[in-house]
């Protein structure tokens, strides 16, 4: 079992029967960034912050990029692979169900997440992703029956494609997930709007699971 592939933090539930967030901040952000969101959209739940452990120019990401929106392909692929192994033995260090997990990824955290879900698919099997595009095309379809996945998308995001927003949705429907494509009339930035959306979904998904 190895967890030190990553600097994290675990923070536990404060309140029974909570899911546990998978917190992955944007570019040049760290293993703390999202926890001041958690409570706003999931109250009292365990948190892991996970730091990125590719540094650009001093800003911490989770892979490499050529430039901006593209993506070192064969760094991504590597950096997924070794970030699904740390979720997984993080899950059985600190004791959570993986099917407790959400992982909440903004910008670059929400890529990787999202090349989580293409590659190494039943690690993660909820999602909310802000702010994402399409990090790769996956060779194979995953299998992704039962994975339920919220994406917030900004309309006048100048950093993302609105195509590739749409293409990430896409290939999770086709490959079995349950997509939620919500779009927002902002930039980049995250919203009171995204914050209330991924609250609800989230209300909604953790209520559906105790209701099954």
């Amino acid at each position: 079992m190895t967890i030190d592939t990553h600097i994290h933090e675990f923070v536990p539930a404060q309140t029974p029967g909570t899911p546990t967030l998978l917190l992955l901040h944007g570019t040049g952000g760290d293993e703390q960034s999202l926890f001041p969101l958690a409570p706003r959209i999931a109250p009292g739940a365990a948190m892991l912050g996970v730091r990125g452990n590719v540094s650009e120019h001093g800003s911490n990401r989770y892979f490499r990029r050529i430039a901006e929106g593209v993506f070192d392909i064969d760094d991504l692929i590597a950096r997924t692979q070794a970030f699904a192994d740390f979720v997984l033995s993080a899950s059985a260090y600190y004791g959570f169900a993986p099917s407790s997990l959400i992982a909440v990824g903004y910008s670059n955290g929400a890529n990787i997440a999202a090349s989580t879900l293409l590659l190494r698919p039943g690690v993660i099997q909820r999602a909310v992703l802000f702010r994402a595009m399409l990090p790769l095309e996956p060779e194979q379809p995953p299998a992704l029956q039962g994975t339920q996945v919220l994406i917030t998308a900004g309309r006048f995001d100048n950093l993302i494609p609105h195509e590739s927003t749409d293409r990430l949705a896409e290939i999770l429907r086709d490959s079995g997930a349950d997509v939620t494509l919500s779009w927002q009339n902002v930039d980049h930035r995250l919203t009171q709007d995204d914050l209330h959306t991924a609250h609800q979904w989230i209300a909604h998904q953790t209520g559906a699971q105790k209701d099954g």
